[in-house]
Order: C-alpha cells, then sequence, then structure tokens
C-alpha cells in the first residue's frame, strides 16, 4: 500500500517562498560595503530574486549552468543564491581568500558561465578572466553610481540587470534532485572538489538544522550569519533563519571585533555563528573596551575546535551560551552539535563542560561510525579512538566529475578524515584529523587537546601542535605558540602550565614562539606548512623519557 499524500518536491525557492508569505515584514539588514545600513523584508529579498532569476535569461544561462560568485555576506548576494537556484541554475560560492591559482583551477574545473562580484573583488576578477576563457562575462553587485572602471570582459551592472527582470518570474520547476549549490573543499591535500548540493539535500538540511535541540531557530531569533556565505554552505543559514522567519543580519566586510559588536548592539543579535578565529577578536575587543553584551544569548563556534578559556569566558564573563558544532563541506555542511541532554543538565560543572567542549552529537538525518586501520567498528565508550565515517541525505556521495573515485563504503559511509572517539550517550569528540594525528610508541596523541590546553595559558594567543620525528618514538609533539601582544611567555612556564591538564606523557617535548601561524583560507591552522617549516627541527635527545 503506497502512503496518499503529495508529492510536493523540495526545491530552495519553496523556502523563500514561505519566508515571503509567512513572514513577508522580517528585516534583513546588511552593513552594505558602500557604507550605509541596507534594510528591507523577505517579500522585497523575493522580489528582487525572481527579477535576477528573470534577467539571467539576458546573460544566455540555461539550468544546470554554473554560476560563481565573490562575495561577502551581503542582500545581494543572498538574492543571487535564491535567484540562481530559482532559475534552475547552480550557485557556486568562491572563496576569496584563496590564491589566485587555485581559484582559477576551481572555476575552471566548475565550468562558471559568469562570475558575480562585489566590487571590491574587480582586480582578482581581472586576474582570473584570462585564466578562465569559459566565463563569458561579469556581473558587478553594485548601482551605476558605484560600477568602477574595469577591464573585465562583458561587464553588467547587477541593478540594472535586477531592474530589467520580472517581478513575477515563475521559478523553473527542476528536479529536486538537480544541483542547486557548488562548494569546494578546502584542497588541503591535492587540488579542491567539488561538492554539489541538491535542492533536496538543502531543504532537508535546513530542517534538520532548524530542529529545537539543534539551532533551533525561531521566527522571533535575531541571526547574525558571521560565518561567509562562501564557506561551507553558509553553515546552512541562508536557508535555515528565512525558513524559521527570523531576522537576518548581514555583517558585509566587516568582521573585526569593534564592527559586530556595534552591529549586534544596534541590531539586538541574539544568535550568531562563526569560526573561532573571528570571537577572539569580539572577545579582545569587548575586554579591552570594558563591554558587555545586550542580547546575544548563543553562539555557535565549528570550523575548529573552541578553546575552553573561549567557552568559558563566553558562558562565565557574557552570559553568552557557546554550542560547539562540526561539520565539513561534503556534509552540507553541520554533522554534530554539543546540545545538553537532560541527563546532563544537573551534572557537575566540570562534566557539562567536558562534554560542551566536544564537537557534540549528531543531528537527525546524521549517522556516523569509528572504525580502526583494518576497518572494524568501535565502541562507543569515549576512550576507543577511530577514523570517523559519516552518511546521510545531506553527505557527499560523489564529488564532481567522479574526482577521488568512489568515496563510500560498502555501507554508505563517507570517511571524514577526522579520528574520534563517540562516548555511549552519542557525543563525538575529534581527536585530530588522520594526517595531523601524533603517533608516539604506537600511541596517539591528541594535538588539538594540547592546542586547546595551550591558550588558556594567559600570555598565549594562539597554538599548534605538530608531531616531529624521534628516534626511540617515532614522533613526538612540538608546541608552536605566538604571544599575546606585549607578553613574553617562559617555555618552561608554558610547559608547566600544561602539566596536569593533558597525560604527562602527552607533553611537548620542545616550545617555539613564532609571530604568526600559517592559516587555510576558511581558519584552519595549516599543519601541512608548519611540517614543512619545522622539518629539520630537533628534539631534545632526552625528549619523551
Amino acid at each position: 500500500m503506497q502512503g496518499l499524500m503529495q508529492n510536493w518536491p523540495l526545491r530552495v525557492s519553496s523556502i523563500i517562498d514561505h519566508a515571503a508569505r509567512y513572514h513577508g515584514g522580517r528585516e534583513i539588514v546588511t552593513r552594505s560595503l558602500e557604507g550605509p545600513i541596507h534594510r528591507y523584508t523577505y517579500t522585497d529579498l523575493r522580489r528582487r530574486a525572481k527579477r535576477f532569476a528573470s534577467a539571467s535569461s539576458q546573460l544566455d544561462l540555461r539550468p544546470g549552468d554554473r554560476v560563481g560568485t565573490l562575495a561577502w555576506n551581503t542582500y545581494r548576494h543572498l538574492e543571487t543564491w535564491y535567484g540562481l537556484m530559482g532559475a534552475g541554475l547552480v550557485c557556486h560560492t568562491l572563496n576569496p581568500r584563496l590564491f589566485r591559482d587555485q581559484l582559477a583551477y576551481i572555476a575552471r574545473h566548475a565550468r562558471d558561465r559568469y562570475l558575480l562580484l562585489d566590487v571590491g573583488f574587480v582586480e582578482l576578477a581581472e586576474e582570473l578572466q584570462d585564466a578562465c576563457p569559459e566565463i563569458r562575462g561579469f556581473v558587478l553587485l553594485t548601482d551605476r553610481a558605484h560600477m568602477p572602471a574595469t577591464r573585465l570582459r562583458g561587464a553588467v551592472c547587477y541593478e540594472e540587470l535586477v531592474e530589467a527582470g520580472d517581478p513575477d518570474f515563475e521559478w523553473v520547476p527542476v528536479d529536486e534532485n538537480a544541483a542547486a549549490g557548488l562548494c569546494y573543499t578546502s584542497g588541503t591535500t591535492g587540488n579542491p572538489k567539488g561538492v554539489a548540493y541538491s535542492h533536496r539535500s538543502n531543504v532537508l538540511h535546513a530542517l534538520a538544522v532548524n530542529g529545537g535541540d539543534a539551532l533551533g531557530l525561531r521566527c522571533t531569533d535575531s541571526v547574525l550569519p558571521v560565518v561567509p556565505l562562501y564557506h561551507a554552505n553558509a553553515w546552512a543559514l541562508a536557508f535555515s533563519a528565512p525558513m524559521a522567519g527570523a531576522k537576518l543580519v548581514l555583517p558585509g566586510d566587516r568582521l573585526d571585533g569593534q564592527s559586530l559588536y556595534e552591529l549586534i548592539e544596534a541590531e539586538q543579535v541574539d544568535f550568531t555563528a562563526a569560526v573561532p578565529t573571528v570571537w577572539l577578536a569580539l572577545l579582545e575587543y569587548l575586554e579591552r573596551e570594558r563591554l558587555r553584551l545586550s542580547s546575544l544569548r548563543r553562539v555557535v563556534i565549528g570550523g575548529s575546535a573552541v578553546p575552553q578559556v573561549m567557552l568559558e569566558k563566553f558562558e562565565r564573563d557574557y552570559g553568552v551560551e557557546v554550542v560547539h558544532g562540526w561539520g565539513m563541506t561534503e556534509m552540507s555542511p553541520l554533522g554534530t552539535l554539543a546540545t545538553l541532554k537532560p541527563e546532563l543538565l544537573d551534572a557537575e560543572p566540570e562534566e557539562r563542560l567536558r562534554t560542551k567542549l566536544k564537537q557534540g552529537r549528531p543531528i537527525f538525518s546524521v549517522d556516523m561510525k569509528i572504525v580502526d586501520d583494518a576497518g572494524k567498528e568501535l565502541p562507543w565508550d569515549g576512550e576507543s579512538f577511530g577514523h570517523l565515517w559519516v552518511r546521510g541525505p545531506g553527505v557527499v556521495d560523489s564529488y564532481l566529475g567522479g574526482e577521488g573515485g568512489r568515496i563510500l563504503d560498502d555501507e554508505g559511509f563517507f570517511h571524514t578524515g577526522d579520528v574520534a572517539t563517540i562516548d555511549a550517550q552519542g557525543y563525538m569528540h575529534i581527536t585530530d584529523r588522520s594526517k595531523d594525528v601524533i603517533k608516539s610508541g604506537g600511541e596517539w596523541i591528541s594535538s588539538i587537546e594540547l592546542e586547546n590546553a595551550a591558550v588558556g595559558h594567559p600570555d598565549v594567543a594562539e597554538a599548534a601542535v605538530i608531531g616531529v620525528a624521534h628516534a626511540k618514538w617515532d614522533e613526538r609533539p612540538l608546541l608552536i605558540a605566538v604571544p599575546r601582544e606585549g607578553r613574553s611567555p617562559d617555555p618552561r612556564d608554558l610547559l608547566d602550565f600544561l602539566r596536569g591538564k593533558v597525560a604527562k606523557w602527552w607533553l611537548p617535548d620542545a616550545v617555539v614562539f613564532v609571530d604568526e601561524i600559517p592559516h587555510t583560507a576558511t581558519g584552519k591552522i595549516q599543519k601541512q606548512a608548519l611540517r614543512e617549516r619545522f622539518e629539520e627541527f630537533r628534539l631534545p635527545e632526552d625528549s619523551g623519557d
């Protein structure tokens, strides 16, 4: 017997239709790149997205064509998401922090037909165009008054394009499994690989993310997505916030501590999300200026492990709940969130803290397992380290163009490249990337736990730990740290600080202070660059004993 329910296609356009119809007056606020604060509503967003979708035919674009974007979090960029997907096109977000050659490779590999860009990226686009002959033209996300002089071929003013479009355009009825968005992995090993999100996967993922025990967004929330629209599908916030009817506050290109604080206070933001480096800048600004946060209730921190000292400052000093999250480009991207189960609410503070520092438990639609090097599944005891595998409707099935070959196991699980534990309550804790884990005397040492402990020292701004060759133990940890401004920490003092916070045999064998630690375009520490830099580093002969 078949069910007798309507077959309602899961298309991204249904999200903005819902937002405009039932939350049409809810505000979208942008710190515009031109300077002033811009305000309009979900009704306005839908109308302009339809105009843009209609006008895309003037660019000789057809359903299935890929269109790249180089832009910050603004209302215009958000319009292009819904306009492109609503026209049956594929919105390909490019990370402007990547090197020119990487961007050129990605744009060519994706076969982008047009590139939409903020005016601040004109020079970068001019460098790209000769290397990307398949890009037919460029749309500058501004009005005529702010159009710069440029040698970009076929340069078009976005506002003029929108003005020429039809506000009553009918969304293209693509299949729900058709590609809607395209995002590339960071490419830390080999070339970046394309992950094509379908309409169906985006809608299902947004629904899962909006679960009450996940992000749980509501129409009464004021949401500030600091995580860029170009970073791992914007952590689904570009879909989940409109789905809930929440107010959206978009920061443009000003992500410094002062600018974020001013926007949070002015727009009474109660929910925000970004990587740890962003919150480090905000916390430093708050401490320096002795400021409080009047509206902020929750902050989601992901991209890399949240340091304990950061979590404690937010919750103890500012009354802001920290939700530690984890995911991947290949997962649409959220996989787990460290929200507390009822049995933990009355637990001792130390136990609650240990749980909140874990990456968390899977949201609905995500399944996971950990296995040993031989592929044997390991128990969920919170101690067994294993390779983390995931599956679900928002998890990649294959990379664009078949790159990397078959990437799933026989059960349909995808290898994340992380090493993790899972406890009896289902909380997952990443101890390292598979390629970063330190193997000393046949045992694994977590570089992430060492780094998070080290940044708790009052004189340390940032820390990274890598494995260095050792004659007896194969590898031993080297701690690389950036001192806080005006501080000169002593290596012995830092090692003494770590005693009792990690296993004795985990203690780094040496400490090196540097002015800066290299990061990827998505804010993660470039461990490979550090390994190359310290390849010839020699540890003390008696280290590890």
